[in-house]
């Protein structure tokens, strides 16, 4: 008979009164054994619940029988299902039986009685039953699990022994309140309460779950909130919704999904209605914050854009456990919500990249930075690049589509670039390696024309060869050269010594052509004195033009100044040797100085004090050629000192 049903027959005012019905029972001699059965039944459930009915004593109204007497209670709840049993049996023989309406009493007795301690269950466990204890609980009943696995196979030894034992002393209180919840919710289902039982549980249990994405730090915000809000309170936000994404994910939805299987074990239906009712605002609260970041205002930052990755690589890390704990069919909007977000960041994300692109274009300073030096386009794009390197996991599907859009009407130069975005790879990094080299390769055109502002043009070759250079020693440190590959590395890397090769032709080739290609070849004195004047006048020039240069890198400064000095030094130190005795027998020491101004070490001196940007003025004296070295030795290593002097 339906519920409804019979609570009609149990408020009906002519029903017999339950005292009635114990005092009109035949003997057990006259009855058949069915009905002897019933009796039974009903007078072993009535004893039972009736001491237990909180309306009958004080001491049942303020003890809980679970905790009181746990044997006791597993008899009740036996009774009690029994009971059911038997009221079933009573429907089917007679509805009108007054058995059933005594049933019923007792069964509506029986039924406050577990409300009354599942809610007390609840309530008073709530430290044990939050959801991280109950996470880790079932953490530890898989490790059980596995431990009792082996021990069947047989091959339990002394280190399965300390880790089972480990494992049991681990257990908390946590798995006797499971136990004791899911064995009322089975006998409130079972007997047609499950309302009621539903009822308390999401009470409790959804109060759990929204206090904890409260103290997480996730809040609810509108759009219009958000749009007003400053970079720096936003920021903090998105660091308290990562740190809430994790926990969540882990313990709180994770412990809750978990906690309710449990209880709920019997009845799919119930628990799914359960944990979707109970979860669904605050997990909705938790997803839909990523997409009002991604959606807020128009305005774009290089910090931004990383914590838009960081989202969108929290979801996605997370997204096995997000489908596994909302697997509900009418948890469906919470996962859907979930994608939508991860969506809007991937949109946003591309949009920003592509408003990075624009930067670099749109970048407008007129003055190169002095000697040749590092622009700072270079140096935040390369930092920026480095950093987008690092979240190349979930690039990989954002960009999965991308394509480069040269811009028909940019007013980039004609560069000598050409192609360098191409990354000849068919990897799943294809797409977003083809896009970094893209975004390197707008950097280099951009610098190709502000090369153009020098008037020395040897400047322009040393300004694109330290650009280059600290392009390229960005890529060699950082995930960049995963990206970009080794051949794509070596590829710009000799491009920087063609640039080096071109600024030392011009910068230093009238002091090359100012020595005779033979320098030991036999020539008149005045054939000498012409050549060291020649000598004098360009190497002077040449250091007082390129005495404000500026080469950053270590590695490419040596490696410039060993070739000029290779290319110069040892071929001075041969004529030099050869011619310099000749001219000083030929008059006073006054005169062979104003035609011999540097020795081969003053030279060697020079050329060292090179590309640091703050080098004195190649003197004509000889007592200053000698200090201005001097001081240049105590600055500098003396390996390379030795290295010019080949």
């Amino acid at each position: 008979m339906p519920r409804k049903g019979m609570r009609s027959i149990c408020f009906n005012p002519r029903t017999p009164s339950f005292s009635s019905h114990q005092s009109s029972h035949s003997t057990p001699s006259r009855r058949s054994s069915s009905e002897f059965m019933i009796d039974q039944t009903i007078e072993t459930a009535s004893a039972i619940i009736m001491k237990w009915n909180p309306n009958s004593s004080t001491y049942a109204s303020v003890t809980s029988l679970f905790y009181e007497n746990k044997s006791e209670a597993r008899l009740f709840i036996k009774c009690v299902n029994e009971l059911q049993k038997v009221m079933q049996l009573i429907v089917s023989d007679d509805s009108t039986s007054p058995k059933l309406v005594e049933s019923q009493i007792l069964m509506q007795i029986a039924m406050k009685r577990l409300q009354k301690e599942f809610y007390q269950i609840l309530s008073t466990n709530r430290a044990y039953l939050d959801p991280e204890s109950v996470s880790v609980r079932s953490s530890r009943t898989s490790a059980r699990s596995s431990i009792s696995d082996y021990e069947d196979d047989g091959s339990r030894d002394d280190d399965v022994h300390v880790a089972s034992d480990s494992i049991t002393e681990l257990e908390d209180v946590s798995s006797f309140a499971m136990a004791d919840l899911r064995s009322i919710a089975e006998c409130m289902i079972s007997s047609g309460y499950a309302k009621e039982c539903v009822s308390i549980y999401k009470i409790i249990r959804k109060s759990i779950i929204d206090e904890g994405i409260y103290r997480l730090g996730v809040e609810r915000v509108s759009s219009s909130q958000m749009n007003k809000m400053d970079w720096e309170v936003l920021d903090l936000k998105i660091k308290n919704w990562l740190e809430a994404m994790k926990v969540s994910m882990k313990t709180l939805f994770n412990g809750e999904r978990i906690l309710c299987d449990s209880v709920f074990s019997m009845s799919d239906s119930v628990r799914e209605s359960c944990f979707t009712d109970i979860s669904k605002e605050g997990a909705n609260l938790l997803f839909v914050f990523p997409e009002l970041v991604a959606t807020k205002n128009k305005k774009s930052s290089p910090d931004k854009l990383f914590r838009l990755l960081d989202m969108f690589t929290s979801i996605a890390q997370h997204w096995q456990d997000i489908e596994t704990i909302f697997s509900f069919e009418s948890a469906s909007t919470i996962r859907s919500q979930a994608l939508n977000s991860l969506i809007k960041l991937s949109d946003s994300v591309r949009s920003m990249i592509s408003k990075f692109e624009q930067s670099i274009y749109k970048e407008s300073s007129k003055s190169p930075p002095p000697g040749g030096g590092l622009h700072s386009l270079t140096t935040n794009t390369m930092d920026h690049l480095c950093l987008l390197a690092d979240y190349s996991n979930v690039l990989m599907d954002i960009l999965a589509d991308w394509t480069p859009q040269p811009r028909k009407s940019s007013s980039l130069p004609e560069y000598s670039f050409s192609g360098s975005y191409s990354v000849s790879d068919d990897s799943p990094t294809s797409a977003i390696s083809a896009c970094i080299a893209w975004l390197v390769t707008v950097l280099l055109c951009k610098l190709d024309g502000k090369a153009k502002h020098y008037k020395d043009v040897s400047i322009s070759y040393l300004f694109i060869a330290n650009n280059l250079q600290h392009v390229v020693s960005k890529v060699r440190t950082s995930n960049l050269h995963y990206l970009l590959g080794e051949e794509w590395t070596a590829k710009h890397e000799a491009k920087v010594r063609q640039y080096a090769a071109n600024y030392e032709k011009l910068a230093w080739g009238r002091v090359f052509s100012s020595l005779p290609e033979n320098p030991t070849a036999v020539i008149s004195r005045k054939q000498a004195n012409e050549w060291f004047r020649r000598f004098n006048n360009s190497f002077e020039e040449a250091y007082k033009r390129q005495s404000s240069c500026i080469v950053p890198d270590t590695k490419l400064r040596d490696e410039i100044k060993v070739s000029i000095a290779a290319k110069l030094v040892k071929v001075y130190r041969e004529f030099y040797d050869m011619h310099r005795l000749w001219i000083t027998g030929a008059g006073d020491e006054e005169n062979v100085r104003s035609i011999v101004r540097f020795d081969p070490e003053d030279v060697g001196h020079y050329l060292s004090d090179l590309f640091f940007g703050t080098v004195s003025t190649a003197s004509t004296s000889s007592s200053s050629s000698a200090s201005a070295p001097a001081s240049s030795l105590q600055r500098h290593s003396r390996d390379f000192q030795l290295s010019f002097r080949v």
